[in-house]
């Protein structure tokens, strides 16, 4: 497995339903010419029918991740990729439990922890995605809303090793509004040091990330990097962000 303690900064690109053949091609031809921090780790999670075509154009400096995976390993479930495929597709990181797989697919926290059980077994590093929504912010129910997503996300028997946090205000993704930076520091703060056998997990931030405000982002003390959605489909926009 991939050491994630050894980088300063994790940068996840998440494509979404977003790419093609023509899209990869171009992309990294763009990408690659950047040079990219030896104490950074990059991540391009693409749609998964594209994941080989990626692995063969990125950079060595680049990792491969998957969006999402089966909770099961194997079997009668027509449409699902599972831990096992993901590492034959020489993936090291996967995504799990973002908030459109919560909202739009109904996923929950049991099922976020079935899928890290089943990537942490095959290798993979998840990327456990938590965040409030703005009701429950307006009520001040932030932080037990993120306590209750972790503690029942997180494999048992998982580590600071071996898992990473995304923290993504659902009410912040895709719609131009972040938090101040001193609520995302505080928010990080939280999750590193206020939830008990959870202290000093890597936490990402996503919501809105781009190049204009991602370094203000991560030089944030409790900050250990971003994930980045819609700025992530521009390789010069993400290049900037690599490089922040």
């Amino acid at each position: 497995m991939i050491e994630i303690n050894k980088y300063d900064k994790i940068i996840v690109a998440n494509w979404k339903l977003n790419g093609s053949f023509a899209f990869i091609k171009d992309y990294f031809k763009t990408l690659n010419s950047t040079t990219i921090n030896s104490n950074v780790c990059g991540i391009i999670c693409p749609p998964s029918s594209y994941l080989q075509n990626c692995y063969l154009n990125m950079d060595k400096s680049l990792f491969l991740g998957s969006q999402d995976c089966s909770n099961y390993k194997n079997g009668a479930y027509t449409g699902d990729i599972s831990s096992a495929m993901l590492k034959d597709n020489d993936c090291k990181f996967c995504i799990v439990g973002h908030s459109e797989r919560r909202q739009l697919f109904s996923q929950k926290n049991i099922d976020i922890m079935e899928k890290s059980n089943n990537l942490i077994q095959e290798g993979i590093k998840p990327i456990i995605c938590i965040g409030e929504t703005l009701e429950e912010k307006k009520n001040g129910n932030t932080e037990e809303i993120l306590k209750e997503q972790v503690i029942n996300s997180i494999p048992d028997n998982s580590s600071n090793c071996d898992i990473i946090i995304a923290y993504e205000p659902i009410w912040a993704i895709g719609t131009g509004l972040t938090p101040s930076i001193d609520e995302i520091n505080k928010i990080h703060y939280f999750l590193k040091t206020g939830i008990e056998k959870y202290q000093n997990f890597k936490i990402l931030y996503g919501g809105s990330v781009k190049s204009n405000n991602s370094s203000e982002i991560m030089n944030l003390d409790y900050v250990d990097g971003v994930l980045v959605g819609g700025s992530s489909l521009d390789p010069v926009e993400f290049s900037k962000i690599l490089n922040a």
